[in-house]
């Protein structure tokens, strides 16, 4: 499974990377705004400093909603850096965008993704992410992992190469899940990532190991 962060925090993405399980990064206006970057100049500038500490995928979000406008946007976006993956809404005009950047080699992360029916239209128009919510399903009392399941076997059935990237993901218990149902990338907070170092025994443990070192060495 591939980890990616979703933030727009250099420092955040730095330490994922330092980490050394760090394979992408996901961005949106939220997060861009969260960090106060505004202004397209900024912005663009703001994903190539993420691109030059990620090894590769570097999703960037177009804003426009229109075909011709988000056409425009993603071949602009794709041309900061060859680690950039165009990020679409799953939209009527956002699925033709997705077909043409396809024909043009260009990448494309489906976003906004909430049933499997969506899913299956942006794998057939050749998306390479699939971005299904699962948060913001459990959030309207359906439970997202089966989302991911659903889409998981519709892909496998017709062996579709389009990546499950479960997205909108809480705690280490959404990441552990879509690992065992076979998402193939898992975006989340920093904090997702580092709280799966965690487990009191380790922590015993530990304790108990240095303490024996030290009373064997005193």
């Amino acid at each position: 499974m591939k980890f990616f962060v979703d933030t727009a925090n250099l420092n955040e993405i730095r330490e994922a990377h330092d980490l050394g399980v760090l394979d992408g990064v996901t961005t949106n206006p939220s997060l861009m705004a969260k960090e106060g970057i505004a202004g397209n100049d900024k912005i663009r500038n703001h994903y190539k400093a993420i691109c030059d500490i990620v090894d590769n995928n570097v999703s960037a979000e177009v804003i426009s909603t229109d075909y011709e406008g988000m056409l425009k946007e993603g071949r602009e976006l794709s041309k900061i850096d060859k680690k950039i993956v165009v990020k679409v809404p799953m939209i009527k005009d956002g699925v033709k965008a997705i077909k043409q950047f396809t024909k043009e080699g260009i990448r494309t992360n489906c976003t906004l993704v909430f049933s499997a029916g969506q899913a299956l239209l942006a794998a057939k128009a050749g998306a390479s992410y699939v971005s299904p919510f699962i948060g913001r399903i459990d959030d309207i009392s359906v439970d997202g992992l089966d989302l991911i399941a659903q889409i998981r076997h519709i892909y496998d059935n017709y062996g579709y190469q389009t990546e499950v990237l479960a997205a909108s993901i809480r705690h280490t218990m959404h990441l552990i899940k879509c690992a065992e149902i076979g998402a193939d990338v898992a975006t989340c907070p920093l904090k997702v990532i580092t709280d799966l170092l965690k487990h009191p025994l380790t922590d015993i443990g530990l304790e108990k190991f240095l303490a024996d070192h030290k009373k064997a060495n005193s």
